[in-house]
């Protein structure tokens, strides 16, 4: 099966953080899935590495690269029609407004790909067809 990873199981896998575990774990070390990381993700670690809020050992560039190299991920480009999707997207959460999130919902709707995720504010976006896993 083909899962588009939210930011936070890169950063995840990347770290070896315990918070990886159960389904969500199980799908991604799973070798007949094929992950897919969004280059938003590598916009989203970028913007927080340059606030400070994000500590990385190089650039954000640079760990985005060492990761897909190391981990085998496939980057998925933003395109015009995710954006589309985007700007489409009802506020059915209104407390969750991170354009970042969105635009993985977007992708993931777009390119009808499950989103592999840990954060629960995603399921207010089953409704409107987006698949979950975790």
């Amino acid at each position: 099966m083909t899962l588009l990873i939210d930011s936070h199981i890169l950063m995840w896998a990347a770290i070896a953080d315990p918070r990886l575990r159960g389904p969500v774990l199980d799908a991604f070390v799973d070798p007949n899935n094929l992950l897919l990381v969004s280059a938003a993700t590598l916009w989203e670690l970028g913007l927080k590495h340059g606030l400070g809020k994000l500590p990385l050992p190089v650039s954000a560039r640079d760990f985005f690269a060492r990761e897909i190299a190391t981990r085998g991920y496939r980057v998925l480009d933003v395109q015009r029609a995710h954006a589309e999707r985007a700007s489409e997207l009802p506020y059915v959460d209104p407390a969750h407004r991170d354009p970042f999130d969105r635009m993985l919902i977007a992708q993931a709707l777009v390119e009808g790909v499950p989103l592999l995720t840990a954060d629960a504010r995603f399921k207010a976006y089953v409704g409107l067809g987006l698949r979950l896993v975790g």
